[in-house]
């Protein structure tokens, strides 16, 4: 199959590639603290939850600061 020549232009993702590379060194019996792909083990605190909602809400589009 034939790529668009834009698709070949795609660089590969640096998440996925630091994710690989903490995999990689464990695998090796090092300690390492991945700072690659995840998902927090915890909920949103529910004061962030709240001025979310409230931005939308308001049709804040971009932080204000």
């Amino acid at each position: 199959m034939k790529l668009a020549s834009r698709a070949e232009k795609l660089k590969p993702s640096a998440t996925l590639l630091i994710t690989a590379k903490a995999k990689a060194l464990k695998a090796e019996g090092i300690d390492v603290v991945g700072f690659g792909a995840g998902e927090p083990d915890f909920d949103t605190p529910e004061n962030i939850k709240e001025e979310a909602i409230k931005s939308i809400n308001n049709g804040l589009r971009s932080i204000q600061r």
